[in-house]
């Protein structure tokens, strides 16, 4: 039995897609993140925004 944490608004009758893991969780999910943080805290400045600007949409 799966039983949803919080009500999911739907229009009609829909198709679910389940998928279990036979593994634990990690103990603390976000470490990756986490670890990798500073390594890409150069990333964020105002020079990486206009060196990467012509690929954002325009639209």
């Amino acid at each position: 039995m799966v039983r949803l944490l919080e009500a999911v608004p739907l229009s009609a009758a829909r198709r679910a897609l389940v998928t279990i893991l036979d593994e634990e969780p990690p103990p603390h999910p976000n470490e990756a993140a986490l670890l990798s943080e500073s390594a890409l805290a150069d990333w964020n400045r105002s020079e990486e925004d206009a060196a990467w600007a012509h690929l954002q949409s325009g639209t």
